[in-house]
């Protein structure tokens, strides 16, 4: 920069010099005689319509019906439908071909389960933490499970999941998934912070076909057996007696179970047949370990 390009900088002031560069303008106050307002004719005319403009147009509960019956936009923000459909083809891409699944994937809002720090990944094919050691899984992965349940003879059959059990409820996204595609769900959750934060999720959605229960995956929940559907969000060593003695004849339950051996888990498939129980094992999974018992903090 030459010395013709050299100027005075104005800014910022130095708090010294303050004082030397602002002048302050001090006016007398002049003390005003009380003076009476007359109204204008115009004014008085229109009197009686301002008080009507500045009233209540409505009452809070007809504005909260008015509220309520108003549809939200589509195609704005993680709200839009054209969203979860984007996130619906991705999956469809990448080899999901259920139709029913699909939909239903394209029906639940998913960032409505995230944390909002993480809620811009909310339709990213990614697990995403939600507290307490837990994640809420991938989309593939959901959609992955839910298509392997719904080739199950019972769902063949019905065309739905029937009365399903879900071990894991986590933060409730899969679970009103699963709502979609079921006639019941009984979601378990062991950890009570998860249990409660679910709910409260859930609460916007009302999924009526849903009950969710705070109590030990491990052994399942008898009081609403035989289960026509079993899906878990955990893996352990080995499936768990109490899966297969409430899943009914003609369903299916798909879960991670670590290999023997080693850290690596896979997909397990078991159909419940008059004879028994037929097992298939498919891709490798990463999922929490399964554990037993309950936590109440």
């Amino acid at each position: 920069m030459n010395g013709a390009d050299k100027r005075t900088s104005k800014f910022p002031l130095r708090l010294n010099e303050l004082s030397s560069r602002v002048k302050v303008a001090r006016t007398p106050i002049v003390p005003v005689a009380a003076t009476v307002l007359t109204t204008a004719p115009r004014l008085q005319a229109t009197a009686a319509a301002a008080r009507a403009v500045l009233r209540p147009q409505q009452l809070l509960a007809h504005a909260h019906t008015d509220a309520s019956r108003r549809t939200a936009p589509s195609g704005l923000g993680l709200d839009s439908v054209d969203v979860r459909r984007r996130m619906a083809q991705r999956l469809r891409s990448a080899g999901v071909c259920n139709a029913q699944v699909i939909e239903a994937m394209a029906t639940v809002p998913r960032h409505l389960f995230v944390d909002a720090a993480l809620v811009t990944q909310a339709y990213e094919d990614t697990s995403l933490p939600i507290g307490h050691g837990q994640t809420i899984s991938k989309p593939s992965v959901v959609a992955r499970m839910l298509e392997l349940l719904m080739g199950g003879e019972s769902a063949r059959r019905s065309a739905t999941l029937g009365r399903v059990l879900e071990i894991g409820t986590g933060c409730g996204y899969q679970a009103a998934v699963l709502a979609v595609l079921s006639k019941q769900v009984v979601s378990i959750e062991r950890l009570r912070a998860l249990h409660d934060k679910a709910r409260a999720l859930l609460a916007p959605l009302r999924p009526a076909n849903m009950r969710l229960v705070y109590g030990d995956g491990m052994q399942g929940h008898a009081p609403n057996a035989p289960y026509d559907s079993i899906v878990a969000a955990a893996g352990g060593d080995a499936l768990p007696q109490a899966w297969l003695d409430q899943l009914a004849v003609g369903g299916r339950l798909v879960s991670p179970v670590r290999q023997a051996g080693s850290q690596r888990q896979v997909l397990m498939v078991v159909d419940r047949t008059e004879q028994g129980f037929e097992q298939n094992v498919y891709e490798a999974v990463h999922f929490v370990p399964l554990k037993s018992g309950m936590v109440a903090g």
